[in-house]
């Protein structure tokens, strides 16, 4: 009874994790990320030790966790990080200006190092922790004192990465999804950087109660920006030419709940054009092979349940979970479906009053055909926003759409970003950063003589 309350209990919280909901592990501050979905049998492989992730479920989002040796073999154990180092920063810096050492004597011969690999291994196999072995190199190492205080920090965080790896428990959204995988895997969102999907639902004017039209092709990465910004007020209909639809994927990632869920719709260009041109016997032919495909290949997906299409989502980008396994014996999630095939009653409503934003992520398709094609099911002044890595398609359609004065306020814009390292006496620009972040052509829809 007390199991059922707390599972039902870290459901209602979104900042508690639950059995069967999907987790960004970032280990080592960010040399590794991992998403995963939570269970009994899931786990991890650190290193070279596989690590169950049973007791990441019911932690708070942001917990840290440690490998530790215990009596059945490698655990993850939470633990809260001390200011330690910051302190040590601190008085390094005080320190670093009344003593003049430097690293110009040290030679890098590897006869600094006293402790053997052999001398570890048995403090392992005595449980020795991981901070104990990182003390012990420490204490064994002949130049750490003529160190500079910068350089001890930076060899101690990397004896720690090694032998003490740290996990933080992140929660996925918007921000953390698109920067795991544009660090790992961006050909996969179409080189979609951070900065550059803010910007995409700033222009296209996404907020509450919208009926928000997408085009995705990243990934379902736009498609769950899109509904979260939302919150569970307005639609997502993420359409798409042809009867096969996009992939969403990393929408699934989100953990949204039913109510959201609910409000993100799959319809074809030729369902919503075939009930625009009010032509119902040509269309309900189109409209039911289309929705026997989409219906077939949703009773695929529920088949499968939600943890084996999230299994095949990372299986894409192995890049990202190279080391993840999960056990066989898990149940798939029940949790609500997402992309289902939209309502006729609403697809009626979006005809009447037109979509309020359109946001196109497409880079693989021509943009001008596609815009030329969707535009007339905004409504009049509605915003959209179109986003592609390279400037010469925006170019065309912005010029296109300007002589067949179809919209105002049309600009092209470069997304820019610098990322700084702000650290005690060292901030600056960070050595090495995304240099491109592609180009969105936003503007508004007017009135034709056509419409």
């Amino acid at each position: 009874m007390s199991e059922n309350k707390l599972h039902g209990d870290a459901v209602e919280n979104p900042r508690i994790t639950w059995d069967g909901c999907s987790v960004l592990l970032d280990i080592n501050d960010g040399d590794r990320l991992v998403f995963s979905r939570l269970s009994a049998g899931a786990k991890l492989k650190i290193g070279n030790k596989n690590c169950s992730l049973q007791p990441l479920i019911g932690c708070p989002f942001g917990s840290f966790f440690r490998v530790e040796n215990g009596a059945e073999g490698p655990y993850l154990s939470r633990y809260t990080p001390s200011n330690e180092g910051n302190s040590i920063q601190e008085q390094g810096d005080c320190q670093s200006k009344d003593e003049l050492r430097d690293n110009r004597a040290l030679v890098d011969n590897n006869k600094a190092q006293s402790l053997t690999g052999d001398a570890i291994n048995e403090m392992r196999r005595q449980g020795a922790s991981g901070d104990e072995i990182v003390e012990a190199l420490i204490a064994n190492s002949a130049t750490f004192e003529k160190k500079t205080v910068f350089s001890q920090e930076k060899y101690r965080l990397k004896k720690q990465k090694k032998y003490a790896p740290i996990v933080l428990l992140r929660r996925p959204f918007t921000r953390s999804i698109c920067e795991a995988y544009l660090k790992k895997y961006p050909v996969r969102i179409g080189f979609l950087r951070m900065d550059t999907l803010c910007l995409l639902l700033s222009m296209a004017n996404v907020s509450a109660n919208s009926d928000v039209l997408v085009v995705d092709m990243v990934g379902g990465l736009l498609t769950g920006a899109v509904a979260e910004r939302l919150g569970g007020t307005g639609y997502v209909c993420n359409t798409y030419p042809g009867g096969s639809p996009y992939p969403m994927d990393i929408a699934r990632i989100f953990n949204f709940g039913e109510e959201i869920c609910k409000r993100i719709v799959r319809s074809p260009l030729t369902d919503l054009f075939s009930i625009q041109t009010e032509k119902p016997k040509v269309s309900g032919h189109n409209g039911d092979s289309c929705s026997m495909e989409i219906e077939s290949n949703e009773q695929i997906s529920s088949t499968t349940g939600m943890e084996e299409v999230s299994l095949a989502s990372e299986n894409m980008i192995s890049d990202l979970i190279p080391e993840t396994t999960y056990s066989v014996e898990r149940k798939p999630s029940k949790s609500a479906k997402l992309g289902e095939k939209a309502p006729h009653e609403i697809i009626s409503l979006w005809k009447e009053n037109g979509f309020t934003s359109l946001i196109i992520a497409a880079p693989e398709l021509d943009t001008w055909s596609l815009v030329k094609e969707i535009l007339p099911l905004l409504s009049n002044s509605a915003s959209f926003a179109i986003y592609h890595q390279y400037l010469q398609p925006l170019a065309t359609c912005m010029h296109n759409l300007q002589v067949g004065k179809m919209a105002v306020g049309l600009q092209i814009s470069e997304p820019w970003l610098r990322e700084y390292q702000v650290l005690p006496s060292r901030t600056h620009p960070c050595m090495q950063m995304n240099g491109f972040g592609g180009y969105i052509l936003s503007g508004t829809k007017i009135c034709t003589t056509t419409d």
